[in-house]
């Protein structure tokens, strides 16, 4: 299980992947375009804290940390059971950064 507060509390959003009773279904990945609930995205204020937290924990990130038009540095993290989880910075209103990787 893990958990993400946003800032000021009030809202906790917990992703928990269940070991037992064990899944007997295909264990194949479903299509992103799936119906379902198969992404979320979380805006953070130091992205490379937060990567480096969950990389502890054992999540992997799926690709690199992208510039998203100059408006979010963000990259995407493999939770449980399938769920992308899009973990993003905003930038500075008058940043110029270019694509970086952590």
């Amino acid at each position: 299980m893990v958990g993400v507060n946003v800032p000021g509390g009030g809202t906790w959003l917990e992703l928990t992947k269940f070991h037992r009773p064990a899944d007997q279904s295909d264990a194949a990945e479903p299509a992103s375009n799936r119906l379902g609930f198969r992404h979320i995205a979380c805006v953070v204020d130091d992205l490379d804290a937060v990567l480096d937290r969950l990389r502890a924990k054992g999540f992997t990130t799926v690709g690199e940390i992208v510039n998203y038009e100059n408006i979010f540095r963000l990259c995407f993290v493999g939770g449980p059971e399938g769920l992308i989880v899009e973990v993003a910075e905003e930038l500075p209103a008058d940043s110029d950064n270019e694509t970086s990787t952590h």
